[in-house]
Parts: C-alpha cells; structure tokens; sequence
C-alpha cells in the first residue's frame, strides 16, 4: 500500500469518526423543528394604534406639573390631602373622537391631538367641586380646557367624590378612638383591644343625595388570610360629609342584632348585664377559617402550556396580531380593560369594547351587609389590576405587560406584568368530522385561542377579564369570580339572607352584574339591528293534503328605534340578533355580526329604588343605541357615592331614536346570583361562576374563515397517517422534544400596596 492510499484510508476513517461524534452527540437535542419562527406579520401598522394608548409615566408627571403651574391654585398631594385641600385626583387617557380617529386612521388624516383627562378635587374653595380638564397636547402640554359641564351639564358636587385612601385612613383613626372606649366589651366578645381588628367599607354611603355616612363592619384580622369570613358582630357608622375631620363622628353602633348610640353605650349596656355578648376567641393562623395556606406539600406538575416554536402572535406597543386579528388594548384605572379597532383579516369589526361597571349587590340582617351596593369603577377596577402570577394567573411563558396609572398621588405608579396575552389551547377541536360512509376519511381543526386577560381584585372579590379572539372570527369575552365571599355575623334569621359557612359566620347572598361596552362597526360604521327566531306554521302535507303538519319557519325582523333594542332583564329576547352591515356577502345576506349572551343575572334593583337610576343599565340584557361622543359610558365614578341624583343615568341614552343604518354601539350586562355555601370557603372557585357574551360572524363571511387558519388536519383511509408529511400530528413527537427555556420565576406585586 502506497503512501498515497494510506492517506485517502486515513481521511475517510476520520470523516466517518467525526461523523458518528455527531449522530451521538445529537441524540437528545432538540430537532431542528425547534428553531423559533418569527410570527405572522400582522399588516401595515405605522405605531397608528398609539393612538388609543394608555399614557405613559412621563405623560402623567408632565400633565400634573403643568396643572401645578397653570390653575393658579394650591394643590396638595391627594396621598395626603385632606377634604378641604385641592388635589388631582387621577389623570388618564383622554380618548379621541371617534370621527378624528377614523380620519386619521382610515382616510390618511392628521393624528388627533394626544391629551389627558385629569380629575381634581377642589376642596379648598367656597363651592367645592369636582372638575375635570382636558389637557394637551402631549408630551408638552400648552392648554387645557374644563369639561365637566360639557360632560355631566353642571358642576358635580364635591360630596359625589369616591373616598380616598387617606380619607379611610383618617375614618379608621376615628373608629379606633372609639372602640377605647368599651375596652371590657371588646375583651369579652373578641379577645381585642380593637386595635387589631380589620374594617370594611360598605358603599353607597346614606339615604339621600348629600349624605356621606357609611358603614363599617368589622372583623379578627389574621395575618396571612383573608378577615372577610371572621366578623366579630359588630359595626358602625361614621358621618363623614364634613370638609374638617375634627367634625366627624361616630353615629351607630351595631352588635349582635341590637343598635346603640355609640360605644361608650355598648360598654355601659355590658356592664350592666343587659348585653348578650357572644364570645368569640381569636383565631389562630392555622386553623383560622379561610386560609389559603396549602395542606399538604406539592405533588407532580400538572400540564404545561408552551409553544414549541415560540408564540405565534406579536405585540409591539399597545397592539396584538394574531393569525389575522389586530387589537389595540389599554386599561382605564376606574373601569378597568378597554380594547379599540380590533380588526379581522384587515377589516375593523369593533371601534371599542370596554368594560363599563361592575355592581355588587347583597343581602343581610347586619346593616352593613344589607346596604351594601358595590360599584367598583368608583373604588378602581383597572387601578387594582396587580401583578398576575406567572403559571397560575396566566401561562408561565405568556407575555406579560406593565400597566401605569395616576390616582390618590402626583407620582405614576407601575402594577408590573398586570396584563398578559397568550394563545390558549381549548383540547377541544374547533370543527372535525368523521367520515364512515361513502368515503372515509378525518378533516379538524384544533381550537386555539388568542386570550388577553387581567384580574382585578377589588376588595375580596377577585375578577378575571378575558377577552378572547377565535379562528372562526368570533370574539368572546367572559368574567369569572373568585377570592373571597364577604360575610355578616351570624345571628337571629340570618339564614334568610345566605348559608352559615362558619361558627358565627353568614355567607350573604349577593348579584353580580357586570357591564360592557361594545361598539360593533361591521361592514362600516353604518349597521343596522335584525333580529331572527323560530315559529311554526301550520300547513297541509305538501304531498297529502289531507294531513297537516308542523312546519318551522325563520322570523326575520328589523329594530327600527331604540326602545324596541332594550331588552328587559328577563323579558324574551330574540335568539338571533346581529349588527347588520348595508352590504350583502356573496350569497346575498348582510354582512352581520350575532351577539349571544350568556348569563344568569338577577334583578339588579327594584324599579321604585331610588337609587335604581343610578344602575339603570342593569334594567337591561342588552340595550342598543345610536352612538355619541356626549354618552362615553353608561355610569361614572360619581354615582357609587350618590346614586339618589346620578350623575350619568344610562336610562336617558334610551330615547326611542331611530337604529336603522346609523353608528350603533350594543350595551351588554351579564352577571349571576350568588348564594355562598360551605364550598365557597376558604375561596370562591371559578367552575359555574362564569358569564360573558360572543360576538360571532353571521354570514359576515362567504365561508368559515377558518379554513385558512395553519394546522388543519385532514387525511383519509388510504393514507399512511403515520407520516409527518401527510398528517400535521405525526410531527408531535418531534415537535414535543422542543421544551421551552422557562425565565426564573419572580413577583413583584406587594409593591404599590
């Protein structure tokens, strides 16, 4: 063997060598299906959709430095005002007109002037008020304008105002100065000097416009889990309308089915022998009634949601694409989650979908339980929108969004990760058939979903938004339950208003409602409202005209004014109703959207309340009227605090106006009864206590549009199934060896508390 062989031999040995180093090498690594892809591109934006984004921190400090240096008036800090200082209270996004906004966006016009809403208290003046200014243009601000007679037709009185932090503070400085004066008492009912007893406000606060006295209940505070399932049967209400705090008084006394004049009189009334007092100890934090502490230690981890590719939808700014949908999302601080210009394949759907109120309404024989008329925009539903928690709240690898907001302070502040976006896979097929006749064959789609979510916890309840975007062009948007259920001492016929869920503990029924707003713009901002419904008609057999038979018709109808499209809480409504575009789809019909509801809700007042108007939304399963710029939301912060004169009343935006082709916006409540039971302890689960509604596609399309979503899967009898080429799920197997890199898991949501 020559020298020249021996080489050639040598190079081949060593390409083989390094040829199987590889191949064992390689084993166990991912394939090369595991390199991330870059997501859909989601169409010509151009940072258009900033138009409906929330401001940024440097926004919100430079609209409360020039109203600093430009109202000529001294402003305290609203952590520390007290009710006779000025204050800004919050600044948000002011929305532009909606005609400024789709010249801008669809005719190539001028970008609307970015500007901020700011609300101020002005305690310190001979008439205090609340006022509300426009202020622009942003990030400079130059001007600013007073809209508050524009938008409510006067001044809204300064008692209207919801109550602020250092206000509480103050009240609970004032109940603890008088819980000293029956220390005997407090020993003997609750083991407490009252200083470590946790109180809760009740809302609205008296009997008539003007009032501002309020209800507090308290209860053992436990460190680590939640007071609201341990009262202690006693309550009282504070008068607190006065502009000096030295004026506020104590006014009530509650205890245990019997009411006094304050509590220097429960003292005496113990003394005294006449006072049945029922004792109850100090719970302990590991046997304490409620408490969420886990029992036993972690077992083996459930299903993990990732993407073996990375996500398939994009978010830059305030926009999100996905698989043809495009959402603009922010958060207003009182109403919580809105989305703007949500469009599908190109062609906008939805000018607005927001979240309006959420009311919540209970029963009791305490005072504090039965007054109790919770809306929760005035305490802040998108404000206390805090951090979700990665794995639970929300998918681990989902993508996380910090949400801003000025309110009770000069300084922004930051709830971190508090919305998240992600795509969620139902495990329920969207559409499939199997073939068993004539040919055979399987075709599907798997059902995945496009979710935005926030949770918003508003005292004890904990609310999850969801808003949630479909393959088959539908939207979804759904609420659930959680937290804790808030509770009365039990005592007399307690059971009447709820279920005993402890020793000396009521469940208190109560009714959820919840409201939306939904601006559907199908086709154009011209729609009209058509409803369709069942009927039979009786008829000879066409082909025995002696026997007559049953026939099932469609009933087609055309709302022409706006009080046939308010639809009473349990009154009949039509099955079908969609927002009709002027346009017809290839098979002739009008374009349309269906709206289907999908709600329990209870009877949110009684008509002769006289606070009913206050919530006269809740009349109503679904009410559609003309839009206006002067109707941007069917309630306001003002009318938690004074519901006798409100100062939006959403029964006025009913007016019998004409629906037929005009811009049309679709009010929907949804809500459910809630009567607690032993299994709503420590927490209240979500299973059942879901409500929302579906905006679907009826004829919008030639067809599902869904056929052009990536992943069908179709293949018949005579195919190797097995295949990765012929059947998207043959390439699982693979796909699944592509484990996602998970960040470390970090919280950071006590911090703005």
């Amino acid at each position: 063997m020559n020298a020249k062989t021996l080489l050639i031999l040598l190079l081949l040995a060593s390409a083989t060598a390094f040829a199987l180093v590889c191949v064992l090498l390689s084993r166990g690594r991912a394939p090369s299906t595991c390199q991330p892809r870059p997501p859909e591109p989601g169409g010509a934006d151009d940072g258009r959709s900033l138009v409906f984004a929330d401001l940024t921190p440097a926004e919100m400090a430079q609209v409360v430095r020039y109203l600093r240096g430009s109202l000529g008036v001294r402003l305290a800090d609203a952590s520390r005002a007290a009710p006779s200082d000025s204050c800004i209270a919050s600044v948000d996004l002011h929305v532009p007109a909606k005609a400024e906004v789709l010249r801008f966006l669809d005719e190539g016009g001028a970008r609307p002037p970015r500007e901020a809403l700011a609300v101020l208290y002005f305690g310190n003046q001979p008439d205090p008020n609340v006022t509300e200014y426009v202020v622009g243009p942003l990030p400079g601000p130059a001007y600013h304008r007073d809209v508050t007679v524009q938008k409510y037709g006067g001044k809204v009185p300064y008692h209207r105002r919801p109550v602020t932090g250092k206000e509480y503070a103050d009240i609970n400085a004032l109940i603890q100065r008088e819980l000293g004066k029956a220390p005997r008492f407090l020993a003997a009912c609750c083991e407490s000097d009252g200083t470590d007893l946790a109180v809760l406000t009740t809302a609205p606060r008296g009997f008539k416009s003007g009032d501002r006295m309020t209800w507090f209940v308290l209860f053992h505070g436990v460190a680590g889990t939640g007071y609201y399932l341990s009262p202690v049967g006693l309550e009282v209400l504070v008068e607190h309308r006065d502009l000096h705090v030295s004026r506020w008084r104590l006014h009530q006394v509650f205890y245990n089915g019997r009411y006094f004049a304050g509590t220097r009189d429960v003292e005496d009334a113990f003394a005294a022998g006449s006072l049945e007092v029922v004792r109850i100890a100090k719970p302990q934090a590991d046997t304490v009634l409620g408490s969420m502490r886990p029992r036993h230690p972690p077992g083996p981890p459930g299903p993990l949601q990732y993407e073996p590719q990375g996500p398939r939808y994009s978010v830059r700014d305030n926009r999100v694409t996905f698989q043809g949908w495009s959402i603009a999302f922010g958060m207003n601080p009182n109403s919580g989650p809105r989305l703007f210009d949500i469009r599908y394949r190109g062609k906008r759907i939805v000018y607005e979908l927001s979240l309006q109120e959420a009311l919540a309404l209970y029963g009791s024989n305490c005072p504090g339980g039965m007054s109790t008329r919770y809306l929760d925009g005035s305490f802040g539903i998108g404000r206390f929108a805090y951090e979700l928690v990665r794995g639970l709240d929300c998918p681990y690898t989902a993508t996380y969004v910090d949400r801003h907001y000025l309110a009770e302070s000069d300084a922004p502040k930051t709830n971190q990760n508090s919305l998240c976006i992600f795509e969620h896979d139902a495990a329920l097929p969207l559409r499939r058939h199997f073939s068993d006749s004539q040919s055979f064959y399987y075709g599907g789609l798997r059902k995945t979903t496009l979710v935005i979510r926030a949770i918003s916890t508003l005292i004890n309840y904990d609310y999850i938004w969801d808003f949630m975007f479909h393959g088959s062009g539908a939207v979804e948007v759904r609420v659930h339950a959680t937290g804790y259920i808030s509770s009365s001492f039990l005592h007399g016929r307690g059971t009447d208003y709820g279920n005993r869920v402890g020793p000396h503990t009521l469940g208190t029924m109560h009714l959820h409602h919840i409201h939306y707003k939904v601006d559907l713009d199908v086709g154009g901002r011209l729609n009209s409202l058509e409803t369709q419904d069942m009927g039979y008609e009786l008829v000879k057999d066409p082909w025995s005209a002696q026997n007559p038979i049953e026939r099932l018709y469609l009933r087609r109808r055309r709302l022409e004014r706006e009080d046939e499209a308010a639809f009473r809480l349990n009154a009949p409504m039509p099955r079908y109703l969609s927002f009709a575009s002027p346009t017809p789809n290839k098979w002739g019909h009008p374009r349309s959207y269906r709206i289907q509801i999908a709600s329990a809700a209870g009877e949110h007042l009684p008509a002769s309340s006289p606070m009913e108007r206050a919530i006269s939304w809740g009349r109503y399963q679904l009410a559609v009227t003309r839009r206006k710029e002067e109707e941007p939301s069917s309630t306001s912060i003002y009318n938690q605090n004074d519901p006798w004169t409100p100062t939006v009343a959403f029964a006025d935006f009913i007016d019998n106006e004409t629906i037929t082709n005009e811009d049309l916006v679709a009010w929907i409540s949804v809500g459910f009864l809630h009567v607690p039971h032993a299994e709503d302890v420590p927490n209240t689960v979500t299973v059942g206590n879901g409500v929302g509604f579906f905006l679907r596609p009826y004829n919008y399309f030639d067809e599902d549009p869904s056929v052009d979503v990536p992943n069908g899967v179709y293949f018949s009898s005579d195919q190797d199934t097995g295949a990765c080429g012929a059947n998207p799920l043959a390439c699982l197997p693979s796909t699944a060896a592509c484990a996602p890199h998970l960040p470390p898991f970090r919280y950071g949501g006590f911090l703005n508390l």
